[in-house]
């Protein structure tokens, strides 16, 4: 389930909207005045796997917040340029088969954490799918990707991006659902200012 923010910008409902698309068997639910406990009441007595919820800063989106239900964990998200499909012109209508990942460079216990929180989001393929969604991480920034290909000839395929894309950079887990941010334990958070190093990385191991 993909709802946003209270008072959504055109923007950002718009990049509800595609955020839907991406995930196969997605519903959006407009936020109205619903509070979280009663949006993650209503999911749960519904049988919805996971929550997400989008955030914006004067119509740009900045923040996604992925919750998995019934017991969490919650997973806190910046979101950082971001390209939606609305913006470019003449893209045509998007595949709905399911899309096979690739995660790149998720290579730390943090890492494999965080991208079993994005795999299970998706269902598992067919074998003749031709959409392809990325998650790249590279120092800690996750670039979010989505193509579809086709092939050209036995030896050749050719890849098409078809939107949206963004950055996604994690700042907190909890392990709760997203209703119990005042009582669930952090699992993990990003702390600028005890980092030793300025490389220091989290989501990879090298």
């Amino acid at each position: 389930m993909i709802t946003t923010s209270r008072d959504p910008s055109s923007r950002l409902k718009m990049f509800a909207k595609e955020m839907k698309l991406l995930f196969p068997g997605a519903q959006r639910m407009n936020r109205g005045r619903h509070e979280v406990g009663a949006l993650v009441r209503a999911c749960k007595a519904n049988g919805v796997t996971d929550l997400l919820v989008v955030h914006e800063h004067r119509g740009t989106p900045v923040g996604l917040i992925v919750s998995h239900l019934p017991f969490g964990p919650t997973a806190y998200f910046t979101l950082c340029n971001v390209v939606m499909r609305h913006d470019i012109p003449d893209l045509g209508t998007m595949s709905e088969a399911k899309p096979h990942l690739i995660f790149h460079g998720f290579s730390s216990r943090l890492g494999k954490r965080v991208s079993d929180i994005l795999r299970y989001l998706f269902p598992v393929p067919k074998d003749d799918s031709h959409r392809v969604i990325t998650f790249a991480n590279q120092d800690d920034y996750i670039s979010f990707r989505h193509h579809v290909y086709k092939k050209v000839d036995h030896r050749n395929i050719e890849l098409t991006e078809v939107g949206p894309r963004f950055e996604l950079k994690l700042y907190m887990i909890r392990l709760g659902t997203l209703e119990q941010e005042a009582t669930a334990d952090v699992e993990w958070r990003w702390h600028p200012y005890t980092n030793t190093s300025r490389k220091r990385v989290f989501l990879s191991a090298e």
